[in-house]
């Protein structure tokens, strides 16, 4: 039987106390594995319903409890349908559980190599869900600063499935006027006052949404070198393009779309409330034309098949020598910053 454990002070009840979590739950198979935690499939044993757990050694949160508190804090406050929800919470002695809805449609770039039919129609119904939901998080206080293409979950197998967002291991609430300077997120996705280690606002959320509509609609990244100082110097110079002959058949529409979220000044970029009013996303300027066998040959060029990730893991101490190399051998120009690993918490 479990028991529940209230907040201190604040009367709300939100983690269940239990000596062992397999008498509630059937561990079924792992669904992956992160820094410090496993996501298993499980069955209620009471109801039949199938959960994702994330089970996470309360050994390994030690000098890390911050981060889980955060995401905690986070989850608990969200309900929106495109927005994998925290159904509960278990503590036993030695582990934290997060029961998690559990979405069974698989990854975004493998649904879209997959299709035989894709158009800038598609993309455009894919980042309207994904504005609608990071609207509501804007609207919540709260920054996801980790969007990205791996965060993009479909919620079933169907082809009409709606598409969720997951993972706010690295999501911060504001405050009220808050600026935040934490360098952090997945490098490809920055913005660039993050790279200049300046202070920011939920404004990268809407970098990071303009980056995975330029991918939708051509199959490969904004910004690559093999180089990682070159790489960082075109994000922070927002400098891109609409590369022939992958952009030749995209709409006006979807190039300014993504330009006005992809604007290097914070300032002049797209909230999500102005992106959905664009007439790509709110009108019907998105195109119909089938775009699949060129943006799906790009995918499958570009990014790896395992993750769909373009860019290999960073990690902070590689990253702390990335800039220290720069800083040493381009004196005069902005500092770099580290830019916290890729993960799942």
């Amino acid at each position: 039987m479990a028991r529940e454990n209230g907040d201190v002070g604040r009367g709300e009840t939100w983690k269940k106390q239990v000596d062992d979590i397999k008498k509630i739950f059937d561990f079924k198979e792992v669904l992956g594995t992160g820094a410090f935690s496993e996501v298993v499939l499980a069955q209620e044993k009471l109801t039949g319903r199938t959960f994702a757990v994330k089970c996470i050694p309360k050994k390994a949160l030690k000098g890390k409890e911050s981060s889980i508190e955060n995401e905690i804090a986070v989850l608990r406050k969200i309900k929106h349908e495109n927005i994998v929800a925290l159904e509960d919470i278990y503590e036993s002695p030695d582990h934290l559980y997060l029961i998690m809805q559990l979405v069974s449609g698989g990854e975004l770039f493998d649904r879209i190599v997959e299709k035989g039919f894709y158009t800038e129609k598609d993309a455009s119904t894919l980042i309207r869900q994904v504005l609608d939901a990071v609207n509501y998080l804007h609207r919540m206080g709260i920054v996801h600063r980790d969007l990205k293409p791996e965060n993009l979950l479909y919620f079933n197998p169907q082809d009409e499935s709606k598409i969720m967002i997951s993972d706010f291991g690295l999501s911060k609430m504001e405050g009220s006027g808050d600026v935040m300077s934490t360098a952090c997120g997945t490098p490809g996705y920055v913005a660039p006052e993050v790279l200049a280690q300046k202070p920011y606002s939920k404004a990268v959320d809407c970098w990071s949404i303009g980056v995975i509509a330029y991918i939708l609609l051509c199959g490969y990244p904004p910004f690559y070198d093999e180089n990682d100082s070159k790489l960082f110097e075109q994000i922070l110079k927002a400098d891109f393009e609409f590369d022939a002959p992958y952009w030749d058949d995209i709409s006006d529409s979807a190039k300014n779309f993504i330009s006005r979220l992809m604007e290097k000044d914070p300032a002049k970029r797209y909230t999500c409330e102005q992106a959905l009013r664009h007439p790509w996303i709110a009108g019907d300027t998105a195109l119909c034309k089938n775009i699949h066998e060129s943006v799906s040959r790009q995918m499958r060029k570009n990014f790896a098949k395992s993750k769909w990730r373009v860019n290999a893991p960073y990690n902070v101490r590689q990253l702390r020598q990335l800039q220290n190399n720069m800083s040493s051998s381009e004196k005069g120009t902005t500092p770099w910053c580290r830019v916290a690993s890729q993960r799942l918490t």
